[in-house]
């Protein structure tokens, strides 16, 4: 287990605890195999992929037992968000890593757009991180513990026709700079920029994707476990890195 994480952290020795939100699929699947591999107990939260979340759970806790845990919310409800980190802190008792991962992406273009869609991709990608971080700001503050947001390449550039999905994002990464000073020094709180990793669920045309990879320095997709070992390293092995977010998208953003 990596011991680099923090080295203010009081009791070294004890199992770390992350929990990682929208983990039971794609990347944040990906990451909490990855921070299950670095020896921490992860807490799969989901939604509606209740299902893949528990057989996720199974699997790790086969393989380690009493290692993963997993735990349903709707994270558009503000309400149940302090009861969600109260749960995680007193079962486990105590939380190193908050990982926030979960996030709605649909399209909204100007004219049609709904408040329910903005209240969903504003609920998901920036309201629910800040009161998530709020809530366990105390236990990762005891821990010398860290955040870790998912945000997106496209909270710097906009895709056309996703302008409230990007603006949140945007928010998001403010968010996480803002929140590196608020909860500094005790708690260190980073990002992750995904690129071209895994394509929308939603059919997309191929001659676009192609066009996409071929704004990337590297010419090629990247992996959810791309992503992951990111996520890990910002846990793991970088005690020193705060308010900072990685680019993870193939040099695509220096240049497209």
């Amino acid at each position: 287990m990596h011991r680099a994480m923090d080295p203010q952290a009081g009791d070294s020795s004890a199992v770390r605890v992350a929990l990682v939100t929208g983990g039971a699929r794609r990347i944040g699947a990906a990451v909490v195999e990855a921070l299950h591999d670095a020896g921490f107990v992860v807490v799969i939260h989901s939604n509606r992929s209740v299902d893949e979340a528990g057989k996720l759970r199974d699997r790790l806790n086969a393989a380690r037992p009493g290692s993963a845990d997993a735990v349903r919310c709707d994270l558009l409800r503000t309400a149940e968000l302090g009861p969600l980190i109260e749960h995680v802190v007193a079962k486990h008792g105590r939380l190193d890593a908050l990982i926030n991962n979960a996030s709605s992406f649909h399209p909204t273009a100007i004219g049609t757009t709904t408040e329910a869609q903005w209240d969903d991709l504003v609920g998901s990608n920036l309201k629910a991180p800040y009161f998530l971080c709020q809530a366990a700001a105390p236990a990762l503050r005891r821990a010398g513990g860290c955040v870790v947001n998912l945000v997106d390449i496209h909270a710097r550039k906009p895709m056309r026709g996703y302008a409230a999905y990007c603006a949140a994002k945007a928010g998001l990464a403010m968010l996480t700079l803002a929140l590196a000073k608020d909860l500094g020094p005790e708690v260190r709180v980073n990002g992750v920029a995904p690129g071209a990793v895994l394509w929308p669920e939603a059919p997309m045309d191929e001659r676009l994707k192609q066009e996409i990879v071929a704004t990337t320095t590297l010419k090629r997709v990247g992996t959810p476990e791309d992503v992951a070992r990111t996520v890990r390293f910002l846990v793991c092995d970088a005690p020193y890195l705060s308010g900072q977010i990685i680019a993870v998208d193939g040099g695509r953003s220096i240049g497209w």
